[in-house]
């Protein structure tokens, strides 16, 4: 295969989609957020929090408090791809994102994220 070829394939590779939660153990709250690259997002978030730089104040500033090893990531749902490759998922995950911020409710003392 040579280097075209790989760079095509690449393109085409759909990486896991969903909707995540990052959650502080020490007082239980959680953010939800979604993304079309899922572990990446919570890569950059824990790497936001680690060097101060996460736009959500409260959650950045209890990261601070209690430290890194005091919160946990999990995917709650991955979205499956289909068929197309041109297919845009943002609208999915919206819609999925909605359904699990309905659920959990992740504001105020129960969470990070704002209505």
């Amino acid at each position: 295969m040579n280097k075209k070829e790989l760079t095509n394939e690449c393109k085409e590779t759909i990486l896991p989609m969903g909707i995540y939660q990052i959650k502080n153990i020490i007082n239980e709250k959680i953010f939800i957020g979604s993304s079309k690259c899922v572990h990446g997002m919570i890569n950059r978030n824990f790497y936001e929090l680690i060097y101060g730089l996460h736009m959500n104040e409260d959650m950045q500033k209890d990261f601070n408090d209690v430290g890194e090893t005091n919160f946990i990531s999990e995917v709650l749902e991955y979205l499956e791809p289909n068929d197309d490759i041109g297919y845009a998922y943002t609208e999915e995950l919206k819609i999925l994102e909605s359904i699990w911020l309905e659920k959990l409710q992740p504001y105020n003392d129960k969470g990070y994220n704002s209505k």
